[in-house]
């Protein structure tokens, strides 16, 4: 929830247009749930100096660690988004997408896991070649960003006493390319269901650490609320 309300100024933006959508403008205010894929790096990772390795599993001569392999990306992605139709069928949008829970990214002897947690974040063009009542076609093109997020959790007790706590490590920061296409299906007047399948290219997503591929797919399946005459 924290992780929401961090971007929801963004959103405030779009808000400002509400009072200007007429039958030829409208405002949508989205969440939606989806998920993310990007292969694995074919390369590992030392678990001792953090540093990209080949082959898996092989001993590092510098450094006495071993070279482990390093995971695909997937999971739950949660997303928060919107977009503002003001010309006719032209308009923008801005979307954010993350994990709400880490992922392990390599275990690292003698300190723990090394978990990271993944987020997109673009600015778009809209255009609308299909709008009706029940059904509209939307297609976006934008840029933005992509951040990896890596912390380690340790853990210490006292007796019988244990804690865990999550460290910063390190973030991984890129510039991206974002095109995506959706369906919204209306099921009120202004509530409607929208799954948007979308493409993240990623210049440099495979560098230490990273994954295996700069092109990340990804489709979400969004609900939400239209502001504005159909």
């Amino acid at each position: 929830m924290k992780r929401i309300c961090r971007y929801l100024p963004i959103l405030s933006l779009l808000l400002l247009c509400v009072p200007f959508a007429s039958a030829q403008s409208s405002v949508d205010i989205m969440l939606g749930l989806g998920t993310a894929h990007d292969s694995a790096s074919s390369s590992g990772l030392d678990n001792a100096a953090l540093s990209q390795c080949s082959p898996i599993g092989s001993s590092s001569i510098t450094t006495g660690g071993t070279c482990s392999a390093t995971p695909s990306l997937g999971g739950v992605f949660m997303s928060i988004g919107g977009d503002a139709i003001l010309w006719k069928n032209l308009g923008f949008g801005m979307e954010v997408s993350f994990q709400p829970a880490k992922s392990q990214f390599i275990n690292i002897p003698s300190y723990g896991p090394l978990d990271y947690r993944q987020t997109f974040y673009d600015f778009n063009g809209v255009y609308e070649p299909v709008h009706s009542k029940r059904v509209s076609l939307q297609l976006q093109g934008g840029v933005g960003g992509a951040k990896t997020s890596f912390s380690i959790t340790q853990s210490s007790c006292v007796g019988s006493a244990c804690v865990s706590q999550a460290q910063p490590v390190v973030s991984s920061n890129h510039f991206q390319v974002h095109a995506g296409v959706g369906v919204s299906l209306f099921v009120t007047e202004h509530i409607f269901i929208r799954p948007q399948f979308d493409i993240h290219y990623v210049p440099n997503l495979t560098g230490q650490p990273g994954f295996g591929s700069d092109l990340v797919t990804a489709g979400t399946v969004w609900v939400g609320y239209n502001f504005g005459s159909r």
